[in-house]
């Protein structure tokens, strides 16, 4: 069965603040033409790490337009990210970004309270069918207090048409095999630990964190997941992961929200990302970020670029 969504890889744009708060636009257009640059065509804002639940009106209006300006090329295949407590909530910026010309987009569950079978129905028929002409893909995260099986899903996709893809990277080996099995109709983007995993049950994609910091190498990944070359996937993620967790070890003596890992590995990519994050969030400190440069360069010189 032929998926709603294409098979890609997906990397998300996160947003530049100044010192006080405001969008410094210079370096958000450098960044997605930066992601552009790099081959990853599927690209997203306002996720959690995009910082999609701390973002007033005005801001994400303001954003959306830049990144549709941005992303309107053929061949492009931008998603807008919307966050909020209500379906009125996530509707309403819905619209506006649907007005400016989008039509793909990301939702997650409202997080105020875990939703019951009946609330998770109404929440998909009604901001899916508000528009039919749009593709959706759910942010299946456990932020939003319910994590949704793959019997979840079937349920969904029997009675919404539209949705077409999802994000899952709570997953383990048995989730992601029940996933991919029970929805083939959705494109399931996994995370580069279970990408491998779901690759060996049928088609699925790479929600890749780690892209704009070592594209080169996460094509490469991808491909061996695409062309099911097993054996080199696996191998290879296992350098892959090993260079990342590396990487990673001066972030690991905080735990902070997602925007603030994502922004360290966005500069170390070479955007200058500042990592500060809106209020009242903590970001990573720039002595953080000297020593994961430090040992990217000096110990992985080979996976830039």
């Amino acid at each position: 069965m032929t998926p709603r969504y294409h098979q890609a890889i997906l990397v998300s744009c996160e947003i530049p603040w100044d010192n006080r708060e405001r969008l410094i636009e210079d370096v958000f257009r450098q960044e997605v033409r930066t992601t552009l640059a790099h081959g990853f065509s599927n690209l997203y804002v306002f996720g959690t790490a995009g910082e999609g639940y701390a973002v007033d009106t005005a801001r994400f209006r303001e954003i959306v337009r830049l990144f549709r300006e941005e992303t309107s090329a053929p061949g492009v295949f931008p998603q807008v990210g919307v966050i909020g407590l209500s379906t009125a909530n996530v509707v309403e910026r819905l619209t506006f970004a649907y007005d400016q010309g989008f039509r793909a987009f990301q939702i997650s569950l409202p997080c105020w309270g875990a939703l019951n079978d009946v609330e998770m129905m109404r929440f998909f028929t009604d901001v899916c069918g508000a528009f039919p002409e749009a593709k959706f893909l759910h942010y299946n995260l456990p932020r939003a207090k319910r994590v949704l099986t793959a019997q979840d899903y079937r349920r969904i996709v029997d009675s919404v048409p539209n949705l077409a893809a999802t994000k899952n990277t709570a997953t383990n080996m048995t989730s992601t095999a029940e996933l991919i099995r029970a929805t083939p109709e959705l494109q399931h983007f996994l995370g580069e630990t279970m990408f491998p995993v779901g690759c060996l049950h049928g088609e699925c994609s790479l929600l890749s964190s780690f892209g704009p910091m070592i594209p080169k190498r996460t094509h490469q990944l991808f491909e061996y997941g695409r062309t099911l070359q097993v054996e080199k996937l696996f191998r290879f993620q296992k350098e892959y992961l090993a260079m990342v967790d590396a990487i990673l070890k001066p972030m690991r003596t905080k735990d902070l929200m997602d925007g603030a890992y994502d922004k360290l590995l966005v500069r170390l990519g070479g955007v200058p990302m500042p990592l500060r994050l809106l209020s009242p969030y903590e970001s990573f400190s720039e002595e953080v970020f000297e020593q994961c440069s430090k040992i990217l360069h000096e110990q992985y010189p080979d996976w830039l670029g």
